[in-house]
């Protein structure tokens, strides 16, 4: 069974990799969620006043990797203790938050965020947030397969992200 959960955790080129590598995820696309202005662009939503967050809404496979562990993935590749921001990007766009699409994903966020903090000393800033999900321009899909790994950003940023994944959640990643 297919199911689906949306993120948000710093720059979606970033995220977006990051689950790419999971076995068992069917699809990410990357797109704008938690704001007030309809159908976002990036120009607008960098400039931190729409209130849309980067985010990436993950399909996958249930019998293949549980919503726990996609949560548990998602938390432990991010610093999820960072308040609107992401190492050097800043801005409310950024920030670490969770977007529940039923009161399951809302109480196993709860408890993913809950775990995190009990190996962290309760320091996840976290939100778990609603709101209308919109994709993301053409050219932010698949970044990291095509333009990302010829963007020094993305060489700097997202390989220690998919080093974590890999060292924490080996047996749920692609070979």
């Amino acid at each position: 069974m297919s199911e689906t959960v949306i993120v948000a955790g710093g720059c979606f080129w970033c995220t977006e990799a990051v689950f790419k590598d999971v076995i068992g995820v069917e699809s990410v696309e990357s797109g704008y969620i938690g704001g007030t202005t309809e159908n976002p662009t990036y120009k607008e939503i960098c400039t931190g006043n729409t209130g849309h967050a980067e985010g990436v809404k993950v399909t996958f496979d249930t019998d293949t990797v549980t919503l726990p562990e996609i949560l548990d993935m998602f938390m432990g590749t991010h610093d999820p203790s960072q308040l609107n921001r992401q190492g050097n990007d800043v801005g409310t766009q950024y920030r670490s938050a969770i977007f529940p699409m039923s009161d399951e994903q809302k109480a196993e966020a709860e408890a993913a965020i809950a775990r995190w903090n009990e190996s962290h000393d309760g320091k996840a800033v976290t939100t778990i947030e609603s709101g209308t999900w919109y994709p993301a321009e053409d050219y932010h899909q698949e970044y990291w397969e095509g333009e990302g790994q010829r963007n020094p950003y993305c060489m700097a940023v997202i390989p220690p992200k998919l080093m974590k994944l890999r060292k924490s959640f080996a047996d749920k990643v692609k070979s």
